[in-house]
């Protein structure tokens, strides 16, 4: 599962969202921030646990979508979460435990969305949106002048969305890259996150920008990505950046 961020994160508040409530949940490596029209905690807790436990059980069926770094067969019978993200991976051409962290925050968000129509949701850099208006994501890439310099204006009409990072600078995931950002946007966190990793693992320096762009529209269904290395940056698709301040 997921591993621990061991630095303040302090990024979790570049989303502008003074107007819904906030609250934490962490079940073992899995740690959310939530926002929403109401406190949603004990739900919130209760699906972690739940997507967690039939991740788990799989683990035990198929030790293999723990440790595999290439792409799994869709299995015939898994869980419909298993199933996505071995389907997302397989898009991306990575281990399925690469999209583990935008899997449970989109399984977890649609199912809160029964009770807040706004929900967003942030596990480990990887971002799950279901808005009611405009907000901008501010862009955490670690070192880079760029930090806390541009964000992503993401309209509500386009939401549910994933807005996923990868890093091989300051993430907790594993990365084969350099990158201090590699940023995937798709309607599904699961397949953002699957595609972030396999970004970032393309950059190694600024000059791997390009080619890692243009990797990143040979994926199905992928909308955008933003790549940061250093004070370069490469973007594609349907990413409307933005200057922040936070």
């Amino acid at each position: 599962m997921e591993q621990g961020i061991y630095k303040p994160r302090t990024y979790r508040h570049w989303i502008e969202s003074k107007d819904l409530t906030a609250f934490n949940v962490t079940v073992r490596e899995t740690d959310l921030y939530i926002r929403a029209t109401t406190n949603l905690q004990r739900k919130a807790r209760r699906l972690v646990l739940k997507y967690r436990r039939q991740l788990e059980q799989y683990i035990k069926q198929d030790p293999a979508f723990l440790t595999s770094l290439e792409p799994l067969p869709t299995p015939k019978n898994a869980p419909d979460i298993v199933k996505q993200m071995i389907e997302a991976t397989q898009q991306a051409g990575v281990g399925p435990m690469a999209a583990v962290a935008g899997a449970i925050a989109e399984y977890v968000g649609n199912e809160l969305l029964a009770f807040s129509p706004e929900i967003i949701i942030e596990n480990g850099g990887d971002i799950y949106l279901k808005l009611l208006k405009k907000r901008v994501v501010g862009i955490f890439a670690g070192k880079s002048p760029l930090t806390g310099k541009i964000g992503i204006e993401i309209d509500a009409r386009d939401t549910p969305l994933g807005v996923c990072t990868s890093s091989g600078t300051v993430s907790h995931s594993l990365s084969f890259g350099k990158a201090d950002a590699a940023i995937a946007i798709a309607s599904s966190a699961t397949l953002a996150d699957a595609a972030a990793t396999a970004i970032g693992n393309r950059v190694k320096q600024a000059g791997d920008i390009a080619s890692a762009i243009e990797f990143s529209k040979s994926i199905n269904d992928l909308k955008g990505a933003v790549i940061i290395i250093d004070d370069n940056m490469g973007v594609w698709g349907e990413v409307k950046l933005c200057e922040t301040s936070v």
